[in-house]
């Protein structure tokens, strides 16, 4: 089928025909990017306000990533883990020192890194902490989400994810995100892990009560059970500091991260634990063709540094609460209309009352004005920009989305 440039509808035709209908895009057909600005293919301009779900935190196209990838593109891309690179053991230095852990595990997705971290939560249970064979138990949070794969559904709390997908993964409890008395009620002499996000995400940008993670720190240490914390969209300088367990001055026993960590290119994954509990893998226990490739850890490297050099972590910490206090203007402008805005550093979630319409709705009025946002759970509309975001481009951004709400309330 011959497609003329530029018609949007023609782009959004072949997906719905050739492509699983598991995704519902906003309906804008992206051409090209820079930073913190997007073009779609009939030249409109858009201000991201979503960063890809924190993988270009970077902002679009970094020239110093790009730069990365072009180099390491003229010499070798991927021979598989088979043999060593000249590409890996610097990047795994660099994330270790950053993270402040003995060993890192590279993979892809956040989920294959999630998947990770509940094989080494489990062996580790059975070969630390002498948990019978086979029933080692992980505490997850009601409201998670840490991706898509069979496994993680089998511990979702929403419905949509898990329908048709059966039989589950047994080997999960579940405890109230936030709640130190709910862990307890959970917990069992086989409980190996403990596996939350800092902030649920998808759940609509919920932060826990000041001290939950200093008290679940303080439990799980009581009781040798491994606190694995789940910082794929978190991590990497989205709330302000390079790890968001960062803000209760603890440090968890592993560690998942992704998204920001391939620097706005490609897929990059890891989990980070110290050698005692990372040791557990030998090989042949667990690996991935890609995980780890020469270009996926020569751009993840200079992604670190970029973050480091170019003090984005610092930059999410002063200008994420001005963009907080900007949308808390809209609140307070509409009054009961919005009823929470919710987040930490750059990443906020706008709750809004039904009244208003959808989020859905409100998101596809931004787009049509040119502001690129996404909703969750119906009614929360998340803000989650380039952490090189400026101060002209959210108060233009903003300015757009009070305009887009006071219209929906007439």
């Amino acid at each position: 089928m011959h497609i003329k440039e530029g018609t949007t509808q023609a782009f959004i035709g072949l997906e719905q025909r050739y492509g699983a209908r598991n995704y519902h895009p906003v309906p804008v057909v992206v051409d090209r990017a820079l930073d913190c600005l997007v073009w779609d293919v009939q030249g409109r301009e858009y201000i991201d306000m979503m960063g890809a779900y924190s993988a270009v935190s970077h902002g679009h196209l970094h020239p110093r990533v790009v730069a990365a990838a072009t180099r390491q593109l003229q010499k070798v891309a991927v021979t598989s883990r088979a043999y060593h690179s000249n590409t890996l053991g610097p990047f795994l230095e660099k994330l270790c020192s950053i993270a402040g852990f003995d060993r890192a595990l590279p993979m892809n997705t956040g989920a294959e890194a999630v998947e990770t971290a509940i094989k080494l939560a489990r062996r580790w249970g059975y070969r630390a902490k002498g948990i019978a064979d086979g029933q080692a138990e992980i505490l997850v949070a009601r409201g998670n989400f840490h991706g898509r794969t069979n496994t993680v559904i089998s511990f979702s709390t929403e419905e949509d994810y898990k329908a048709g997908f059966g039989p589950f993964t047994p080997g999960f409890h579940h405890f109230d995100f936030g709640s130190m008395d709910s862990i307890r009620a959970a917990a069992t002499a086989n409980t190996c892990a403990v596996l939350v996000e800092p902030i649920q995400g998808e759940a609509g940008v919920i932060v826990p009560p000041a001290g939950f993670f200093r008290e679940l720190r303080d439990w799980c240490t009581q009781n040798k059970v491994l606190l694995v914390d789940d910082e794929v969209q978190a991590g990497l300088g989205r709330t302000g500091k390079w790890f968001a367990f960062e803000h209760e001055g603890i440090r968890p026993d592993a560690l998942i991260l992704g998204k920001a960590l391939g620097g706005g290119l490609l897929p990059v994954s890891a989990v980070l634990a110290d050698a005692p509990v990372m040791d557990v893998f030998t090989p042949g226990s667990h690996g991935s063709t890609f995980g780890g490739n020469a270009l996926a850890a020569a751009v993840a490297l200079e992604g670190l540094r970029v973050l480091e050099e170019e003090r984005l972590v610092e930059r999410a910490a002063e200008i994420g609460p001005y963009l907080m206090e900007r949308l808390r203007e809209v609140q307070r402008q509409a009054g009961p209309l919005v009823r929470d805005v919710r987040g930490r550093g750059l990443w906020i979630g706008v709750d809004i009352d039904p009244a208003l319409g959808s989020a859905r709705r409100i998101v596809e009025k931004m787009a049509e004005r040119g502001v690129l946002s996404k909703e969750t759970h119906e009614t929360v509309i998340r803000f989650a920009p380039p952490l090189t975001i400026t101060t002209a481009l959210i108060d233009k951004a903003v300015g757009i989305f009070a305009e887009v709400l006071a219209e929906a309330r007439t």
